[in-house]
């Protein structure tokens, strides 16, 4: 076994062998006042867990070549200097394309993958929210339940409504919209658009519920209550004051935004955006979460819309919901985050709302469930030179050496992805990477990780070698 004493001496001549890469001077000011990290923890001071098997990371991972022992759990600790030597000559004599190429075009292709770890619809495709409270509210009038039973999200005097028939049916469940032809629905839609009209505030609740049920699972629903004309009768109710009715509009128009013929019309309709970004600021947890999914999914329609919806307002509150919302809140505001920063003023806005201190923080707790999420929003703020300044700024580079170490398969893809956006041009950074001791694990992930991450990391790799060829070659010239 390796004992720590061991470990760190090893380590240390790790560093020292790399640490000739750049100058210790301009490592000076790398510490991150918010994200406090102890000085070489990813140097080998602790056990890295980087060839633990896990689920997510086992699958399609190659085997560990014959040269490198394996003897251990934890093979990282026996990539001795020479076998890591053997493994950067190995790279350095390797022809390839120009380094500079392989980074400089963002790697936007790559980046297009990892937005697949964005299902678009996951976290909004279903309306559970409105199930559970339609469920809640069967249960309610049920026998044996008193007027004090259970839980309830709101407080509220309801008041009665004053019609009869379809509007004042709280069972009406998706068993009976599965059974109805469109067709035969087109009447009860055109009384609900026509009730979001009414001047009762019960008949208005009662129609925004109905629509949101109507438009929850069939895509021939969501088309007809479009084109019904129900879009411009539920936006004014977004900023309704009686948060069920607020959540009903809201929750309907995600739902309707699901439809992709559907998704332009919403966002061009007056007063949508902003309105969502209302109940983005101002509604209960689940109005907050389904108005940042309603804004993820008008966000596909094209970079315009993208560009609209950050100029009205909407990253600040989305960085507020990553930060205080419920776990599918945080989900819901990483995936519109990400959506909307694939246009670079949203970006630029996204690192003026302090997004990156909490996306790093993120990165640093990998029992979050969002560390990947997270490193993928990261890479995309990555791609300009504000977003690289903030996360070196708030402690990103140790954080990504960790994830290389600790992470999922995937999640190493991503690390590694962003680790090589932040030091394809910047010397200073590569030098941040050697001093946090990202030299060990990247050259075990060239060995045995996933086909793509091999590949990442031999490209950073070559990169942290071209200082050392540099300085050799002007001291051999006369």
């Amino acid at each position: 076994m390796v004992s720590v004493e061991e470990t760190h001496s090893n380590s240390t001549r790790i560093h020292s062998m790399y640490a000739s890469f750049h100058s210790p001077s301009s490592l000076s000011s790398a510490s991150s006042t918010r994200i406090w990290r102890e000085r070489g923890r990813s140097m080998r001071t602790v056990r890295s867990t980087i060839f633990c098997p896990s689920p997510a990371s086992s699958v399609g991972a190659d085997r560990p070549p014959p040269h490198l022992p394996t003897g251990s759990n934890y093979v990282s600790e026996n990539l001795t200097d020479s076998v890591m030597d053997i493994r950067l000559g190995e790279l350095a004599s390797r022809t390839a394309k120009s380094i500079k190429s392989s980074f400089a075009d963002e790697d936007f292709g790559l980046l297009d993958d990892l937005s697949r770890s964005f299902s678009d619809y996951s976290v909004c495709s279903s309306d559970i929210s409105g199930e559970l409270q339609r469920l809640a509210a069967t249960a309610a009038i049920g026998p044996g339940l008193g007027s004090g039973s259970g839980s309830r999200e709101l407080d509220l005097d309801l008041e009665p409504e004053p019609c009869e028939g379809f509007l004042q049916r709280d069972s009406f469940s998706t068993e009976i919209i599965e059974s109805i032809s469109p067709e035969d629905l087109q009447p009860t839609v055109k009384l609900c658009v026509d009730s979001l009209a009414s001047p009762s505030a019960a008949i208005k609740r009662s129609a925004a519920a109905k629509l949101r049920l109507l438009a929850k699972n069939r895509a021939d629903n969501r088309v007809l209550i479009a084109e019904s004309g129900a879009v411009p009768g539920l936006v004014p109710l977004l900023k309704s004051t009686d948060p069920w009715t607020q959540e009903h509009a809201v929750t309907a128009l995600l739902n309707l935004s699901l439809h992709p013929d559907n998704k332009k019309p919403i966002a061009e309709t007056s007063g949508a955006i902003k309105s969502l970004i209302y109940v983005l600021k101002t509604g209960t947890e689940t109005s907050k979460q389904n108005a940042a999914a309603a804004l993820m999914s008008l966000a596909m329609v094209d970079e315009e819309t993208r560009l609209t919806i950050g100029a009205s307002g909407a990253i600040p509150p989305l960085v507020a919901l990553l930060i205080n919302g419920a776990s599918r809140g945080k989900k819901d505001a990483l995936t519109t985050l990400y959506k909307l920063c694939s246009a670079k003023l949203n970006k630029e806005r996204a690192v003026n709302a302090g997004v990156v201190t909490h996306l790093v923080a993120l990165v640093d707790d990998q029992g979050s469930g969002m560390a990947e999420k997270a490193m993928v929003v990261l890479s995309s703020l990555a791609c300009i030179e504000v977003g690289r300044s903030a996360i070196v700024e708030e402690g990103g580079i140790p954080a990504l050496v960790e994830a290389v170490e600790e992470s999922s398969s995937k999640g190493k893809e991503f690390a590694v992805v962003t680790l090589l956006q932040l030091c394809g041009e910047s010397v200073r950074n590569r030098g941040l990477l050697v001093a946090e001791g990202g030299i060990p694990p990247l050259v075990a992930l060239s060995q045995i990780g996933t086909a793509r991450a091999k590949l990442k990391a031999e490209t950073l790799l070559k990169i942290l070698r071209e200082p050392r060829k540099q300085e050799a070659a002007s001291s051999s010239s006369p």
